[in-house]
C-alpha cells in the first residue's frame, strides 16, 4: 500500500506504522480521518472512537493528513459560523468568519475579490434625459446609485446636514 506524502510524492505506507496503528486497524478509519480533516476536535474524536489523542496525531502525521486539514479552512469556518447562535461570540467574530469563508474557493484557496466600477461606462449608459437631469439638478438615476452607492451629489449631504 502507498500513500502521498505532504510533498505530494507517493511513498510506501510504513508497515511499522500500519501494523501498530490503532487508527489504521479501526473499522471506522475512513470516518475518523474524514471528521479529523473536517476540523473535528481531536480529543473528542479520540474519545468517541476509543483511541488516544497521541495515536490519532501519529496516524495523521504518518499519512500527511495535516496538509489536507490545512486546505480545508472552509470546514473550520463552517463550524464557527454554525455555532454563532449557541455560543457567546461577538458579532465581529461571526462577520469575520463569514467574510473569510466567502474568500475561500472550492479548492480551499484564499481568493481576494475586487470589484471596480468604471464611472465613464455608467455615464455612457445614461439616457439624454438622465444626463440633463444630472446636469441641471445633480441627481443621478436610481439604477446608477444602486451600482455605485449614494453620493453627496444625490442629496445625501443635505440629509446628513439636516
Amino acid at each position: 500500500m502507498s500513500h502521498k506524502s505532504e510533498t505530494g510524492r507517493k511513498r510506501p505506507l510504513g508497515r511499522r506504522h500500519e501494523a501498530g496503528c490503532r487508527v489504521c486497524a479501526h473499522p471506522e478509519r475512513e470516518r475518523i480521518e474524514g471528521e479529523w480533516i473536517a476540523w473535528g476536535n481531536t480529543s473528542k474524536l479520540a474519545k468517541q472512537y476509543a483511541l488516544s489523542r497521541d495515536s490519532l496525531y501519529r496516524h495523521c502525521h504518518a499519512l500527511g493528513l495535516f496538509e489536507k486539514r490545512g486546505r480545508n479552512l472552509k470546514g473550520a469556518l463552517e463550524k464557527i459560523i454554525e455555532q454563532a447562535e449557541s455560543v457567546k461570540v461577538n458579532a465581529g467574530a461571526v462577520v469575520q468568519a463569514i467574510q473569510a469563508y466567502a474568500k475561500i474557493n472550492s479548492a480551499g484557496q484564499w481568493v481576494d475579490r475586487t470589484e471596480q466600477v468604471n464611472l465613464n461606462d455608467l455615464f455612457a449608459r445614461m439616457s439624454t434625459q438622465e444626463l440633463e437631469e444630472y446636469a441641471q439638478r445633480g441627481s443621478l438615476p436610481e439604477w446608477f446609485t444602486n451600482i455605485v452607492g449614494a453620493t453627496p451629489s444625490d442629496g445625501q449631504e443635505d440629509k446628513v446636514n439636516g
